[in-house]
Protein backbone atom coordinates (compact mmCIF):
# COMPACT_ATOMS: atom_id res chain seq x y z
CA UNK A 1 0.00 0.00 0.00
CA UNK A 2 1.02 3.03 -0.83
CA UNK A 3 0.37 4.84 2.77
CA UNK A 4 3.05 2.09 4.03
CA UNK A 5 6.08 4.50 3.04
CA UNK A 6 4.85 6.96 5.79
CA UNK A 7 3.01 4.28 8.33
CA UNK A 8 3.99 3.77 12.15
CA UNK A 9 5.89 0.32 12.11
CA UNK A 10 4.79 -2.15 14.71
CA UNK A 11 8.49 -3.37 16.67
CA UNK A 12 9.52 -6.58 15.66
CA UNK A 13 9.13 -8.21 19.49
CA UNK A 14 8.23 -7.23 22.82
CA UNK A 15 10.23 -10.00 24.76
CA UNK A 16 13.72 -10.36 24.84
CA UNK A 17 15.52 -13.09 26.93
CA UNK A 18 18.61 -13.16 29.45
CA UNK A 19 19.38 -16.23 29.60
CA UNK A 20 16.12 -18.05 31.08
CA UNK A 21 14.92 -14.87 31.72
CA UNK A 22 12.22 -12.74 30.11
CA UNK A 23 12.50 -8.97 29.59
CA UNK A 24 9.07 -7.75 28.50
CA UNK A 25 8.79 -4.30 27.10
CA UNK A 26 5.43 -3.54 28.29
CA UNK A 27 6.59 -4.53 32.34
CA UNK A 28 9.69 -2.17 31.11
CA UNK A 29 7.62 0.48 29.85
CA UNK A 30 5.40 0.22 32.93
CA UNK A 31 8.45 -0.06 35.94
CA UNK A 32 10.08 3.46 33.66
CA UNK A 33 6.94 5.26 34.18
CA UNK A 34 6.62 4.36 37.90
CA UNK A 35 10.60 5.83 38.82
CA UNK A 36 9.43 9.09 36.12
CA UNK A 37 7.03 9.49 38.50
CA UNK A 38 8.18 9.34 41.82
CA UNK A 39 11.24 11.56 40.78
CA UNK A 40 8.78 14.35 39.84
CA UNK A 41 6.85 13.89 42.31
CA UNK A 42 9.38 14.27 45.10
CA UNK A 43 11.06 17.24 43.33
CA UNK A 44 7.28 18.94 43.44
CA UNK A 45 6.82 17.70 47.24
CA UNK A 46 10.04 18.59 48.28
CA UNK A 47 8.69 22.35 46.86
CA UNK A 48 6.09 22.31 48.81
CA UNK A 49 8.10 21.85 52.04
CA UNK A 50 7.58 17.60 52.35
CA UNK A 51 10.34 15.84 53.13
CA UNK A 52 11.75 13.69 50.05
CA UNK A 53 11.52 10.55 51.87
CA UNK A 54 8.46 10.75 52.87
CA UNK A 55 7.55 10.42 48.76
CA UNK A 56 9.20 6.94 48.56
CA UNK A 57 7.64 6.13 52.01
CA UNK A 58 3.94 6.31 50.48
CA UNK A 59 5.07 4.94 47.24
CA UNK A 60 5.88 1.57 49.13
CA UNK A 61 2.01 1.22 49.99
CA UNK A 62 0.58 3.04 46.53
CA UNK A 63 2.55 1.02 43.78
CA UNK A 64 1.07 -1.73 44.66
CA UNK A 65 -2.05 -1.65 46.10
CA UNK A 66 -1.86 0.57 42.30
CA UNK A 67 -1.03 -2.54 40.32
CA UNK A 68 -3.16 -4.70 41.91
CA UNK A 69 -6.10 -2.49 41.27
CA UNK A 70 -5.11 -1.96 37.81
CA UNK A 71 -5.30 -6.03 37.54
CA UNK A 72 -8.16 -6.56 39.29
CA UNK A 73 -10.22 -4.27 36.64
CA UNK A 74 -8.96 -5.21 33.96
CA UNK A 75 -10.08 -8.86 34.86
CA UNK A 76 -12.57 -7.97 36.08
CA UNK A 77 -14.27 -5.86 33.04
CA UNK A 78 -12.32 -8.51 30.33
CA UNK A 79 -13.41 -11.93 32.05
CA UNK A 80 -13.96 -14.10 28.91
CA UNK A 81 -9.90 -14.08 27.95
CA UNK A 82 -9.48 -16.19 31.59
CA UNK A 83 -13.15 -17.68 32.99
CA UNK A 84 -14.86 -17.62 29.67
CA UNK A 85 -15.09 -20.45 27.08
CA UNK A 86 -11.45 -21.69 26.46
CA UNK A 87 -9.98 -19.30 29.07
CA UNK A 88 -6.83 -19.79 31.07
CA UNK A 89 -7.98 -18.78 34.76
CA UNK A 90 -3.85 -19.04 35.42
CA UNK A 91 -3.19 -16.08 33.08
CA UNK A 92 -5.22 -13.41 35.46
CA UNK A 93 -2.17 -13.64 37.35
CA UNK A 94 0.27 -13.23 34.30
CA UNK A 95 0.62 -9.13 34.58
CA UNK A 96 3.45 -9.16 32.39
CA UNK A 97 1.90 -10.14 29.78
CA UNK A 98 -0.18 -6.43 29.73
CA UNK A 99 -3.08 -6.07 30.83
CA UNK A 100 -3.79 -2.85 33.21
CA UNK A 101 -7.19 -0.85 33.73
CA UNK A 102 -6.18 2.65 34.85
CA UNK A 103 -9.28 3.35 36.61
CA UNK A 104 -8.30 0.28 39.34
CA UNK A 105 -4.43 1.58 39.64
CA UNK A 106 -5.81 4.74 40.24
CA UNK A 107 -8.66 3.92 42.96
CA UNK A 108 -6.77 1.09 44.70
CA UNK A 109 -3.34 2.87 44.81
CA UNK A 110 -5.25 5.78 46.22
CA UNK A 111 -5.99 3.61 48.85
CA UNK A 112 -2.53 2.47 49.43
CA UNK A 113 -1.60 6.22 49.11
CA UNK A 114 -3.78 7.19 51.65
CA UNK A 115 -2.37 4.12 53.75
CA UNK A 116 0.78 5.71 53.16
CA UNK A 117 0.00 9.50 54.13
CA UNK A 118 -1.15 8.28 57.47
CA UNK A 119 1.45 6.40 58.50
CA UNK A 120 3.77 9.28 57.95
CA UNK A 121 1.80 11.94 59.36
CA UNK A 122 0.72 14.13 56.09
CA UNK A 123 -2.37 15.16 54.35
CA UNK A 124 -3.41 12.81 51.25
CA UNK A 125 -4.80 16.04 49.16
CA UNK A 126 -1.41 18.19 48.99
CA UNK A 127 0.38 14.70 48.47
CA UNK A 128 -2.34 13.61 45.78
CA UNK A 129 -1.66 17.53 44.00
CA UNK A 130 2.16 16.56 44.00
CA UNK A 131 2.02 13.51 42.32
CA UNK A 132 -0.52 14.26 39.79
CA UNK A 133 1.20 15.91 36.66
CA UNK A 134 3.55 12.45 37.12
CA UNK A 135 0.81 10.07 36.75
CA UNK A 136 -0.08 11.56 33.46
CA UNK A 137 3.83 11.10 32.54
CA UNK A 138 4.12 7.50 33.90
CA UNK A 139 0.67 6.76 32.15
CA UNK A 140 1.98 7.92 28.33
CA UNK A 141 5.41 5.63 29.34
CA UNK A 142 3.60 2.78 30.11
CA UNK A 143 1.38 3.32 26.55
CA UNK A 144 4.46 2.11 24.96
CA UNK A 145 4.50 -1.17 26.26
CA UNK A 146 0.40 -1.42 24.03
CA UNK A 147 2.66 -0.43 20.55
CA UNK A 148 5.34 -3.33 21.11
CA UNK A 149 2.33 -5.82 22.06
CA UNK A 150 0.85 -4.69 19.16
CA UNK A 151 -2.34 -3.99 21.27
CA UNK A 152 -5.64 -1.92 21.96
CA UNK A 153 -4.85 -0.02 18.08
CA UNK A 154 -7.77 2.06 16.61
CA UNK A 155 -9.75 1.43 13.29
CA UNK A 156 -8.56 1.96 9.82
CA UNK A 157 -7.07 4.61 8.69
CA UNK A 158 -5.52 6.57 5.77
CA UNK A 159 -3.75 9.22 7.73
CA UNK A 160 -0.11 9.08 6.82
CA UNK A 161 0.85 8.31 10.64
CA UNK A 162 -1.36 4.87 10.41
CA UNK A 163 0.31 2.32 12.59
CA UNK A 164 1.54 -1.21 10.92
CA UNK A 165 -0.14 -4.29 12.44
CA UNK A 166 1.73 -7.98 11.96
CA UNK A 167 -0.55 -10.43 10.53
CA UNK A 168 -0.29 -12.49 13.68
CA UNK A 169 -2.12 -9.48 15.70
CA UNK A 170 -4.39 -8.62 13.06
CA UNK A 171 -8.08 -8.26 14.35
CA UNK A 172 -10.70 -10.90 12.49
CA UNK A 173 -11.82 -9.82 9.52
CA UNK A 174 -8.97 -7.21 8.57
CA UNK A 175 -6.41 -7.83 5.41
CA UNK A 176 -2.58 -7.93 5.81
CA UNK A 177 -1.18 -4.25 5.28
CA UNK A 178 -4.40 -2.44 7.13
CA UNK A 179 -3.65 0.44 9.09
CA UNK A 180 -4.85 2.08 11.89
CA UNK A 181 -4.76 4.26 14.39
CA UNK A 182 -2.09 4.83 16.82
CA UNK A 183 -4.21 5.23 19.70
CA UNK A 184 -1.03 4.71 22.14
CA UNK A 185 0.49 7.78 20.47
CA UNK A 186 -2.31 9.95 21.08
CA UNK A 187 -2.44 8.89 24.44
CA UNK A 188 0.72 9.82 24.96
CA UNK A 189 0.44 13.21 22.87
CA UNK A 190 -2.51 14.03 25.20
CA UNK A 191 -1.13 13.13 28.46
CA UNK A 192 2.04 15.08 28.37
CA UNK A 193 0.58 17.99 27.16
CA UNK A 194 -1.68 17.37 29.97
CA UNK A 195 1.07 17.21 32.46
CA UNK A 196 2.58 20.21 30.62
CA UNK A 197 -0.90 21.78 31.43
CA UNK A 198 -1.17 20.84 34.92
CA UNK A 199 2.31 22.17 35.35
CA UNK A 200 1.77 25.60 34.36
CA UNK A 201 -2.10 25.87 36.09
CA UNK A 202 -0.63 25.23 39.20
CA UNK A 203 2.23 27.22 39.04
CA UNK A 204 -0.09 30.39 37.91
CA UNK A 205 -3.07 29.85 40.11
CA UNK A 206 -1.12 27.73 43.14
CA UNK A 207 -3.72 25.23 43.32
CA UNK A 208 -3.90 23.02 46.71
CA UNK A 209 -6.30 20.67 48.49
CA UNK A 210 -6.59 18.04 45.52
CA UNK A 211 -7.83 21.07 42.88
CA UNK A 212 -4.71 19.74 41.04
CA UNK A 213 -5.71 15.81 41.11
CA UNK A 214 -8.87 16.48 40.38
CA UNK A 215 -7.87 18.17 37.22
CA UNK A 216 -5.80 15.47 36.24
CA UNK A 217 -9.02 13.36 36.36
CA UNK A 218 -11.02 15.66 34.30
CA UNK A 219 -7.89 16.12 31.37
CA UNK A 220 -7.19 12.31 31.47
CA UNK A 221 -10.92 11.18 31.11
CA UNK A 222 -11.32 13.82 28.45
CA UNK A 223 -8.59 12.31 26.58
CA UNK A 224 -10.03 8.86 27.00
CA UNK A 225 -13.50 9.38 26.05
CA UNK A 226 -12.33 10.20 22.66
CA UNK A 227 -9.28 7.66 22.10
CA UNK A 228 -11.68 4.72 23.53
CA UNK A 229 -14.34 5.41 20.64
CA UNK A 230 -11.23 4.97 18.28
CA UNK A 231 -10.40 1.27 19.39
CA UNK A 232 -11.53 -1.80 18.40
CA UNK A 233 -10.27 -4.64 20.72
CA UNK A 234 -12.78 -6.65 22.33
CA UNK A 235 -14.50 -4.34 25.19
CA UNK A 236 -18.05 -5.31 26.81
CA UNK A 237 -20.87 -1.87 25.59
CA UNK A 238 -23.58 -0.42 27.16
CA UNK A 239 -26.34 1.16 25.84
CA UNK A 240 -24.06 0.97 22.40
CA UNK A 241 -20.84 2.18 23.86
CA UNK A 242 -17.51 1.06 25.32
CA UNK A 243 -17.59 0.59 29.29
CA UNK A 244 -14.75 2.88 29.40
CA UNK A 245 -16.59 5.49 27.58
CA UNK A 246 -19.19 5.21 30.10
CA UNK A 247 -16.38 5.19 33.03
CA UNK A 248 -14.70 8.22 31.33
CA UNK A 249 -18.10 10.16 31.65
CA UNK A 250 -18.85 9.53 35.03
CA UNK A 251 -15.76 9.73 36.55
CA UNK A 252 -14.62 13.11 34.57
CA UNK A 253 -17.89 14.93 35.47
CA UNK A 254 -17.68 13.81 39.30
CA UNK A 255 -13.84 15.03 39.06
CA UNK A 256 -14.97 18.46 37.40
CA UNK A 257 -17.96 19.05 40.33
CA UNK A 258 -15.22 18.36 43.27
CA UNK A 259 -12.49 20.42 41.57
CA UNK A 260 -15.03 23.05 41.67
CA UNK A 261 -16.51 22.47 44.95
CA UNK A 262 -12.78 22.52 46.20
CA UNK A 263 -11.77 25.48 44.54
CA UNK A 264 -14.49 27.24 46.66
CA UNK A 265 -14.26 26.00 50.26
CA UNK A 266 -10.28 25.77 49.77
CA UNK A 267 -8.98 28.68 47.42
CA UNK A 268 -5.25 28.88 47.36
CA UNK A 269 -2.89 26.09 48.30
CA UNK A 270 -2.40 24.08 51.73
CA UNK A 271 -0.75 25.71 54.27
CA UNK A 272 0.64 22.70 55.79
CA UNK A 273 1.15 19.08 54.83
CA UNK A 274 0.89 17.61 58.12
CA UNK A 275 -2.50 15.74 59.47
CA UNK A 276 -1.41 17.71 62.19
CA UNK A 277 -0.90 21.33 62.18
CA UNK A 278 2.91 21.75 64.41
CA UNK A 279 1.64 23.57 66.73
CA UNK A 280 -1.22 20.69 67.70
CA UNK A 281 1.61 18.27 68.06
CA UNK A 282 3.87 20.70 70.14
CA UNK A 283 0.89 21.15 72.52
CA UNK A 284 0.36 17.32 73.10
CA UNK A 285 3.85 16.96 73.36
CA UNK A 286 3.94 19.28 76.32
CA UNK A 287 1.02 18.11 78.55
CA UNK A 288 2.31 14.88 77.62
CA UNK A 289 5.51 15.72 79.71
CA UNK A 290 6.02 14.60 83.43
CA UNK A 291 5.92 17.19 86.68
CA UNK A 292 9.13 17.98 87.50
Amino acid sequence: MSGLATSIPSPSQGVWHLGPFPVRAYAFAILIGIVVALWMTRRRWVERGGDADTVLEISFWAVPFGILGGRLYHVITSPDAYFGEGGEPWRALAIWEGGLGIWGAVALGAVGAWIGCRRNGVRLAPFADALAPGLLVAQAIGRLGNWFNQELFGGPTSLPWGLQIDDAHLPPGYESGTLFHPTFLYEIVWNLAGAALLLWLDRRYRLGHGRVFWLYVVVYTTGRLWIELLRIDTAHHILGLRLNVWTSIIVGLGALVAFVVVGRRHPGRDTTLLREPPQAQDDEESTSEPAR
